[in-house]
């Protein structure tokens, strides 16, 4: 088998490059690509609780909280346990966290353009569906 000639090398090979991409503007404001879908989830709805934010965004709870980590000591996120429940803990954004926003929308924007300069309208709209297809997308990936 030539691994090179398979789609899953390809896929791959791009997903890193993309990655790296994603991190390169997302360093430009303080951020870890992996802190940036944290904070996409808190802007959809703020004050979760860590093991949902945890399931809905597919990741370990050692991971989400390395991620939790990383946002509360660069005061993006604040932590809260409730008195009724010391289990549950609440993760909120703080103004920081906030205001962040606008930023990572505008890097957001710059990532999607170099991703998608080479191809034309219809292939962009293609490739999203082919995407979405791909890995059932509904909102979360299924993999």
């Amino acid at each position: 088998m030539n691994f090179e000639d398979t789609t899953s090398y390809t896929l791959t090979k791009t997903g890193t490059v993309h990655k790296n991409m994603l991190e390169k503007k997302m360093k430009a404001i303080g951020l870890h690509s992996g802190q940036v879908f944290v904070l996409m989830e808190l802007w959809k709805r703020d004050g979760q609780r860590q093991i949902d934010l945890a399931a809905r965004l597919r990741l370990t709870p050692p991971t989400i909280n390395k991620i939790l980590g990383g946002l509360l000591e660069s005061d993006f996120v604040t932590r809260a346990r409730y008195e009724d429940d010391a289990r549950s803990t609440r993760i909120y954004l703080t103004q920081k966290g906030l205001s962040v926003r606008r930023d990572l929308e505008d890097k957001w924007a710059e990532l999607e353009e170099e991703t998608l300069r080479n191809l034309t309208n219809t292939e962009r709209l293609m490739f999203d569906q082919l995407l979405r297809k791909l890995f059932q997308f509904d909102g979360q990936a299924n993999y």
